[in-house]
């Protein structure tokens, strides 16, 4: 790949450096398993990008992560911190969805893939119990330097031009492996498990059998030739079982022997003992006619586990218990989600990897229309001749809208005896639509297209609808929740200044920051107002609470200051007065404000604050420190409350700056530290100009994938006086 008029573009994934990296890792730290994810680019959430020792469908929930995730390489990225998971029970108690999912026992670790100034993702190591409680000093330094190493990989990567597009898909990175055998030691090896009385077979980390034995064969009853590139448990019916493939995922997972029995009715019954290893499991099969109590399915050195009776066979193949699984995380997902924007991107990214198709499709329903909110594995001129299909159109996603009953087609020739119009995307076979009922009203629709025939059993309809009543009333909740944060939103930003006047002797700029999406709103404000014709007062504050009844609230309080400062009240009996009018109103809410009059005659700055963060000062010479003010009280906790007034010199040239807690507050970071970095900040600055000043001090957290409250900044500059 070369670059447009520059050298050769090095790609750090297609070359194997990252995935050298990792395995690296592992050699050196033990592991049994790693993951890296990179933050995508102008997004937040996390993508997966490499995977070793463990197979895609275990990882399938988590290719895709919100970086706000309870998760714990979310966790490390957000707090740019080391995350240490020490077993089952402190997994199930700090990360219950990847115990939902994951109900094994194995240690984890999380770090963040970081340099000096961007995060650029993380990366997850698992280990088996048998590891030690914490890792050791060496172990640390050796996750320290490849996470180092790494950073420096994609900075690099990130520099050229144009940089490298990351995979659209987990890449797979196998485990080192020893040299290969001597030929004829391998033949001894195939001769030796010829002659022995039990069945060998060996099994990849997709669980499909790569090897096994003639005794093994003639065991389960079938031919070696039609077992080998299958799973047990999908070519042996009486192994179609999810406790059967829940032995073999935590065999994976955790790195430790496990065993089951099998009691086939009249046949013998058979005896399975698992040992995993960072390339598959070998299996030993051996025939028990009588299992003593008590002891079956009990792995080596761990506590007996009852014996397993094969189902009867059923007529076809069911669901695995990786789905059932899938299903629980998903749905508890759904039930954090809040916007219909969070809905949309759990479903379109958690389904297609979990489940199995090649193509989704979701609907919602808008005014008697159907409106594509989201999709994958379709292109966008495919999708967009479908968007606004009226509800009652002759088409199968707004029929089943129409009946509640789920439609599918197992083959294309199904499809076309039901619709013969209906289009084909690429070559897709089979097609399952699911309408979204939510209280007995149609929400929407999802589309789910495969590439092969696929029978749909019952098993797996059954599956899928119920996977659909959890997405409806998922998306029934977070419609709901767009309409109250979208009235919220409109209210603030109709009851904030629209614009910052001009006025004579100063220069001003101001910047507001919505939280990320998915957070309620703030109760931000500010304001400047000319007070008198030598007079300008700014304010700032914050009304505790994020929904509409702080939004309003934040306007009476901006309109009582608004009153009082036009009144020639000074900045401590500006907020004695707001004060006591919140007592009045009973709001039951607190507010913080910081009260900055300017008097531009006798070039003096009048501050007092309720509980507001200090503001922070840049001298004319360029210096810049955070001004003392005497804290009091917040507005709203007590009444007759007395502010105090302090005066300091206002300089021409100088710079005040007023700022909300949420331009300086952050997981894990002390807020006396923030602060001083951020005057720190605004003195090495060189911007002369205010706005491009206010974009250099918000921008850690304009993009910053921990912010989770809004930012107010307002900047204030004395000018010289004209000649």
């Amino acid at each position: 790949m070369s670059s447009v008029g520059g050298p050769e573009t090095e790609d750090v994934f297609a070359d194997g450096r990252m995935a050298a990296v990792l395995t690296g890792l592992m050699r050196d730290t033990g592991a049994s398993a790693g993951l890296v994810y990179l933050l995508v680019p102008g997004d937040r959430m996390l993508r997966l990008v490499l995977l070793s020792g463990v197979p895609r469908e275990v990882a399938a929930p988590w290719v895709r992560i919100p970086v706000d995730a309870p998760i714990p390489v979310a966790d490390a990225i957000r707090e740019r911190t080391y995350v240490w998971v020490g077993g089952r029970e402190e997994i199930a108690h700090r990360y219950p969805k990847i115990g939902m999912v994951l109900p094994y026992d194995f240690l984890m670790a999380a770090a963040p893939i970081a340099d000096s100034t961007i995060v650029w993702g993380g990366v997850v190591l698992l280990w088996p119990v048998s590891h030690p409680p914490q890792l050791d000093a060496r172990e640390r330094e050796s996750l320290d330097a490849h996470c180092r190493l790494s950073a420096r990989l994609l900075r690099r990567a990130a520099d050229q031009d144009p940089p490298p597009p990351h995979p659209t898909a987990p890449l797979v990175v196998h485990p080192e492996r020893p040299s290969e055998a001597d030929p004829a030691l391998a033949g001894a090896a195939l001769d030796l498990t010829e002659r022995l009385p039990v069945g060998c077979c060996a099994l990849d980390l997709d669980g499909r059998i790569t090897f096994i034995n003639t005794a093994a064969a003639e065991l389960v009853n079938a031919g070696a030739a039609d077992l080998l590139g299958s799973r047990p448990w999908e070519a042996l019916l009486w192994l179609n079982d999810p406790a059967f493939e829940d032995r073999y995922r935590a065999a994976i997972v955790t790195r430790r022997p496990t065993s089951f029995t099998v009691v086939r009715g009249q046949a013998p019954s058979l005896h399975f003992d698992l040992y995993p290893d960072s390339t598959g499991i070998s299996v030993l099969i051996s025939p028990r006619e009588e299992t003593p109590p008590g002891e079956e399915g009990a792995a080596p050195g761990e506590a007996p586990a009852p014996a397993v009776h094969a189902p009867p066979p059923p007529p076809a193949e069911p669901v695995g218990t990786a789905a059932v699984y899938q299903l629980m995380h998903l749905a508890a997902s759904l039930s954090e989600a809040a916007g219909v924007h969070d809905v949309v991107e759990l479903v379109a990214d958690q389904i297609v990897p979990a489940f199995g198709p090649d193509g989704l499709v979701l609907m919602n329903v808008d005014e008697g229309r159907l409106r594509i909110i989201g999709h994958r594995g379709y292109s966008e001129e495919f999708v967009e001749r479908y968007d606004g299909k009226p509800v009652t159109a002759p088409v199968t996603d707004a029929q089943v809208l129409a009946t509640g009953v789920p439609v599918f087609f197992p083959t294309y020739e199904d499809l076309v005896d039901a619709h013969p119009h209906a289009s084909r995307y690429e070559g897709r076979n089979a097609w399952a639509f699911l309408p979204l009922i939510a209280s007995g009203r149609p929400v929407g629709s999802l589309i789910l297209s495969y590439e092969q025939p696929r029978p749909f059993p019952s098993a797996e309809r059954a599956l899928l609808t119920s996977l659909a009543g959890l997405i409806a009333q998922a998306l029934a909740r977070a419609r709901l929740y767009d309409s109250e944060h979208s009235l919220a939103r409109s209210l603030q930003t109709a009851l904030l200044p629209h614009g910052l006047a001009p006025m004579p002797g100063i220069d001003v700029a101001a910047r507001y920051l919505p939280a990320g999406h998915g957070m309620d709103i703030g109760g931000d404000f500010y304001d400047l107002i000319r007070a008198t014709p030598t007079t300008v007062v700014a304010v700032i504050g914050d009304v505790q609470g994020h929904n509409t009844t702080a939004a309003a609230l934040m306007g009476q309080v901006r309109t009582a200051v608004h009153a009082h400062a036009t009144a020639g009240s000074s900045p401590g009996d500006i907020l004695a007065r707001t004060n006591r009018l919140l007592d009045d109103l009973d709001a039951d809410r607190f507010t913080s404000c910081l009260i900055a009059e300017f008097d531009l005659v006798h070039d003096r700055l009048r501050l007092a604050t309720a509980g507001h963060p200090p503001p922070l000062l840049r001298h004319a010479d360029g210096s810049a420190e955070v001004l003392e003010v005497p804290p009091g009280l917040l507005l709203g906790i007590a009444p007759d409350i007395a502010y105090d007034t302090v005066e300091l010199p206002w300089e021409p040239g100088s710079v005040l700056a007023l700022y909300t807690d949420g331009l300086v507050e952050a997981p894990g970071l002390d807020i006396g530290t923030s602060m001083a970095d951020l005057a720190e900040r605004l003195s090495v600055s060189r911007a002369q100009d205010l706005d491009l000043l206010a974009d250099e001090l918000t921008l850690h957290v304009k993009h910053g994938a921990h912010r989770t409250d809004d930012v107010a900044l307002l900047l204030v500059r004395r000018l010289s006086p004209e000649p």
